[in-house]
């Protein structure tokens, strides 16, 4: 990769680094074109082609002649110049639109794969370690995106060692003796009213016509 011909090693401009380390470099004079462009790697002892990132990958290929920085500048550039018919309150500015935070992983820059198996597991196959966050996309709304999980909260205690999440679980954790007093409590409430209606003292007809006309009884 960095001989060629009587030369030990290979001399052009540095373009620009990426988010592992990977350096990139460009002679379109001294080399013919295909070996123009070429990248030295940050860990040359662990490296293969698919640790360039897909933003590299097209300028490495010659499928564009502007590095990533390049292409973000000439957005920022027109999007100046940009008239606008009618007022926009997007978050984005450019049609880039919505990004994750990047979180590179060795290299791996197929996100999907940089996620772990369960919780505080993590991924042995990749060798993420657990903790590590994940670093694909997740739709709002799914058990797996951050904003979607709720935090978990106690409803309530039984006391400092029974703490229940809901109240089906309320009632498995009560003992027969505590039901049973709730239903008992429960049923007083409910009798109390007829209690206090067997003891109340009552009215005559005279007595119900009076106080149905607004008048008062005299003690």
């Amino acid at each position: 990769m960095y001989t060629n011909g009587d030369y030990p090693f290979k001399f052009g401009t540095y373009m620009g680094c990426d988010a592992m380390g990977n350096r990139y470099y460009e002679n379109r004079i001294d080399y013919p074109f295909g070996q123009h462009r070429w990248v030295e790697p940050a860990n040359i002892h662990d490296f293969d082609s698919t640790h360039i990132p897909p933003e590299w990958h097209g300028w490495m290929v010659s499928m564009n002649d502007a590095t990533p920085s390049l292409e973000q500048e000439y957005i920022d550039k027109m999007s100046k110049h940009t008239i606008k018919g009618e007022i926009s309150h997007a978050p984005y500015q450019s049609n880039i639109g919505h990004q994750e935070p990047y979180f590179n992983f060795n290299g791996m820059h197929n996100q999907s794969q940089i996620r772990s198996r369960g919780y505080g597991i993590g991924n042995h196959v990749v060798g993420l370690p657990p903790g590590a966050p994940d670093a694909y996309y997740t739709q709002p709304g799914s058990p797996y995106n951050e904003a979607s999980i709720r935090k978990f909260e106690m409803q309530g205690k039984l006391d400092e060692k029974r703490a229940y999440k809901s109240e089906m679980w309320r009632q498995r954790l009560m003992t027969v003796a505590e039901k049973a007093a709730i239903e008992q409590s429960e049923k007083d409430e409910w009798t109390k009213p007829f209690e206090v209606a067997k003891t109340a003292k009552r009215l005559s007809l005279r007595e119900q016509a009076i106080l149905a006309r607004g008048g008062t009884l005299s003690k």
